[in-house]
């Protein structure tokens, strides 16, 4: 049974529809990479999931029953957190102080003995690399600054998470880098939503592809057996484009016109 499960989700601005009758399923230990053109409702969903936006349609399934999502703390609450884009990090607070801002250890005064053990095991789950914790954010490469983003995401022991634009703005040793802590997450039985542009990245490490187009979904892919372009003629509307049809139309005349010769 999918631990998430989203159906006919809608969401307008005004006269605008971000998002019409879009579904999703994630199941634990999945990753699912939901791509898709500029302003084709990603941003939306994740918002939408994380409870920034509530949808103005649609339901909302969370481990069988079903929830709404009120705001980010009742996503939190629920199990659902979420990696944006900008990190929101401190670069002046060093690693320690980033995971636990807001969620302090201080049953009397602030535990930085007890942070510290918890900053390291979370780190471990992801069997990431780090030269220490109490550095500043700030001395951290863009790779270990997404690894700082995700371990924190872990400390509420969430089902789902949401990684938007993990690999944006990062080279390759720290994409490889980022790509194996979404391994790490799949193998701890987490459920993983990720949002990306880089279909190398989406083919390296999803397991599935929801394709949105125009705030609808587009297709659902295996993204073991799916070649790129077929994933991609999805996301810019090939099939509906008016010379690819008439191609298309053509190639079944020829085909015809030689079955028919031959015969």
């Amino acid at each position: 049974m999918a631990i998430l499960r989203l159906q006919g989700i809608s969401k307008n601005f005004g006269a605008v529809a971000a998002l019409t009758d879009v579904d999703l399923e994630v199941d634990a230990g999945q990753v699912v990479a939901i791509v898709g053109d500029n302003g084709a409702g990603k941003s939306t969903l994740v918002k939408v999931l994380s409870g920034v936006h509530s949808p103005d349609g649609g339901r909302i399934a969370f481990e069988g029953r079903e929830v709404t999502i009120p705001g980010p703390a009742a996503a939190h609450r629920l199990g659902i957190a979420t990696v944006f884009q900008d990190l929101a990090l401190c670069e002046n607070l060093n690693v320690i102080e980033n995971l636990f801002l807001g969620q302090e250890l201080s049953p009397f005064r602030l535990d930085d003995v007890a942070m510290e053990v918890r900053s390291w095991e979370l780190l471990r789950q992801l069997s990431a690399k780090l030269p220490a914790v109490r550095l500043p954010v700030a001395a951290l490469s863009g790779g270990q600054r997404q690894t700082v983003a995700i371990a924190r995401s872990l400390l509420g022991d969430p089902k789902i998470i949401i990684l938007d634009e993990p690999t944006a703005a990062l080279g390759v040793a720290q994409t490889a880098e980022v790509l194996n802590l979404i391994d790490r997450l799949r193998e701890n039985g987490h459920g993983v939503v990720m949002i990306s542009h880089n279909m190398s990245d989406v083919r390296a490490v999803a397991d599935q592809v929801v394709v949105l187009r125009l705030g609808r979904n587009s297709g659902v892919f295996d993204a073991r057996t799916t070649s790129s372009e077929e994933i991609v003629a999805a996301i810019t509307g090939a099939g509906d484009n008016a010379v690819t049809q008439r191609a298309a139309r053509s190639e079944t005349v020829d085909r015809s016109g030689m079955a028919g010769g031959a015969w």
